[in-house]
């Protein structure tokens, strides 16, 4: 049984199933989730229904698409409904993400909330944390005139619903992927439910996340990383203690917004980019079509739906689905449109609304204005732009884009590690790697960056996506033509061997490894102890036994603060206190949630770093 056969559940049915469960069944739960997991499904309108043996039938009911009560799950055993099986079944099943009901609440951008400031600040519930002087100290707010004045907290149900996130995180830290099977699971679902509740959509949603990724480890799943998850806990714990400690702007930023509204923009001149294929690992397919406004703005219109890489090599043909207009994605990338009544997401998408009208115009080629100027900013400006929007922590509302727009001269092939790549050379002569946005054979991505590494010297226009590493590195996406006419969409389009220039050209010598101010950071060594205690709880980081070799090696580097929080997030892990009659008492979880979040924030907001720094061009204008 597949478990994207089943109706999403919402947090709060599967958290209650398990609560009710005796301790004996409790225990036979994961058991349970494992094997009716193997059964086969079938389905009849909203109902679908799982053949626990061939005597028992388990049906779960969902009008509107997510069985939403507790009674829509019904199993025919002889021990219903106190049986083991509706709450597997719960398990089993997606997990809704369900909106709260809407409140009037202040938005405003906030800091970035990967600043080492801020994790000093996530730190500090933990006695002895070790961080950078410069950064460990927060001036004090400044005290108001009066309670008018006075700048908006988070109430108590809200601080309560955060701690209890607070808890069910650490809970999973303690335990690890290997040990936060159901019942683990339906706390953070219970905590996500009344945070939810509560009017912490940005909280709830980062711990639906942790148990999605959660289900997805111990599933075996082939696109499961465990970085997403390091990600995922790292944000759900930085928010729910944030709750606590925000006020105004900042608090609602924590807060966050149940969606994403649609807010007018008025009339818009629009001028097409590129249409990239989007292909998930969660098999949906389809394209979304960039274009520029006049001010320079970056829109997309995009259609993705269940379908996989077919679905998005047919969509890319279909009209778009935006007013009057009967262009395609295709065309649209390379034409313009003028639209009256626009509606725009804070992430920029363009919304199709039926008061929004939109009609055919001139596009404009990359070297023509307005698109030009998208090539004329300098790449390290745009790095530091695009990193605001990848940032592993960043604010959901901020907007903004990850993609870069550079001149480039072709270089060749570079082997790496996983495979080779494209390798070529921008402004200020900073190298650049250059990979596939999506290996799959029936899109163009591949076999277009193989023909372009076989033309070095050649000049190209190129809009990639940052790929936030020690060095810099792109997915290309887009470029100019080899013969200066036309642009080509590197997913869709496909070169040809006539189209490259003289392959006599001359050949540029590309440097056999990554250059970069972070190309040889020991910052992997905190990084690891980070990944590994996901795996595998907090106690598999504490056998690992002693570290001064690599903390003295992070000491060289530069990086004390990282040294510092390697060395407290070991020693946390291993101890372990007694009574006074020599009994173990039980761990501190929540001081090791404390130091690994401090070192999960640290060491994404000083990779961001190294990635910004490695764009910077040379003295030299070689790096």
């Amino acid at each position: 049984m597949n478990a994207d056969r089943l109706p999403p559940v919402a947090p709060e049915v599967t958290a209650t199933l398990v609560e009710n469960l005796s301790p004996r069944l409790r225990k036979r739960l994961d058991a349970a989730v494992t094997k009716l997991g193997a059964r086969t499904t079938r389905r009849d309108g909203d109902t679908v229904t799982i053949e626990v043996d061939d005597e028992t039938e388990l049906r779960l009911h969902a009008p509107g698409g997510v069985v939403a009560t507790t009674d829509a799950i019904t199993c025919g055993c002889l021990l219903a409904p106190a049986c083991v099986h509706r709450a597997a079944a719960a398990c089993a099943a997606p997990a809704a993400d369900l909106a709260p009901e809407p409140v009037d609440q202040p938005t405003a951008e906030v800091p970035d909330p990967a600043s080492v400031t801020d994790l000093a600040a996530a730190s500090a519930t933990a006695p002895g944390s070790v961080t950078d002087p410069a950064s460990a100290t927060d001036p004090a707010p400044t005290p108001a005139l009066d309670s008018v004045s006075s700048p908006e907290v988070a109430s108590p149900d809200q601080r309560a619903a955060a701690d209890a996130l607070w808890s069910a995180g650490a809970a999973v830290l303690e335990a690890g992927v290997d040990g936060a099977g159901a019942v683990t699971q339906s706390a953070l679902l219970r905590a996500a439910h009344t945070a939810r509740l509560r009017q912490l959509p940005r909280a709830s949603g980062a711990a639906l996340s942790v148990v999605t990724l959660l289900r997805a480890a111990r599933a075996g799943d082939p696109s499961y990383r465990t970085a997403d998850l390091v990600t995922a806990l790292a944000e759900l714990l930085g928010t729910a203690h944030r709750v606590g400690t925000s006020s105004g702007a900042e608090l609602a930023a924590v807060r966050g917004r149940a969606r994403r509204p649609y807010s007018p923009d008025g009339s818009l001149r629009l001028y097409g980019l590129f249409t990239e294929p989007v292909v998930t690992d969660s098999g949906h397919g389809g394209v979304r079509t960039w274009v520029a406004g006049s001010d320079g703005r970056l829109f997309t219109v995009g259609d993705v739906a269940p379908g996989g890489v077919g679905r998005a090599l047919g969509v890319a043909d279909r009209a778009v689905r935006l007013g009057d207009s009967a262009l395609t994605h295709r065309e649209l990338g390379r034409a313009g449109l003028a639209v009256a009544g626009a509606t725009v997401s804070p992430d920029g998408r363009l919304g199709a609304g039926k008061g929004v009208k939109a009609v055919t115009a001139r596009g404009a080629a990359w070297t023509e204005p307005p698109l030009a100027a998208l090539w004329e900013t300098p790449p390290s400006e745009q790095v530091t732009r695009a990193l605001r929007s990848t940032s592993r922590y960043a604010d959901p509302d901020g907007g903004g884009s990850d993609l870069l727009f550079l001149d480039v001269e072709l270089l060749g092939a570079v082997r790496e590690s996983g495979g080779s790549c494209l390798l070529a050379r921008c402004a200020g002569g900073v190298p650049v790697r250059l990979t596939v946005a999506d290996d799959d054979p029936a899109l163009a991505h591949r076999d277009n960056v193989t023909l372009l590494a076989a033309a070095p010297g050649t000049q190209l226009r190129i809009i990639g996506r940052l790929v936030p590493a020690p060095h810099p590195r792109l997915t290309l996406l887009a470029c100019s033509h080899p013969s200066g006419e036309g642009t080509i969409d590197l997913g869709f389009d496909r070169l040809r061997r006539a189209d490259l220039p003289d392959p006599t050209a001359p050949v540029h010598p590309a440097p056999p490894r990554p250059g970069g101010t972070g190309a040889h950071s020991p910052l992997y060594l905190l990084e690891r102890r980070v990944e590994q205690t996901v795996p595998a709880g907090r106690a598999a980081l504490g056998m690992l036994g002693d570290v001064t070799a690599e903390t003295r090696r992070i000491r060289r580097a530069g990086l004390p603060t990282a040294a510092g929080l390697l060395t407290a997030l070991c020693a946390s892990a291993a101890r372990r206190d007694r009574d006074l009659f020599g009994r173990l008492l039980p761990a501190d979880t929540d001081g090791f949630a404390s130091y690994w979040l401090a070192a999960a924030r640290y060491t994404a907001a000083v990779a961001e770093s190294l990635c910004s720094a490695a764009w910077e061009p040379t003295q030299e204008g070689v790096r």
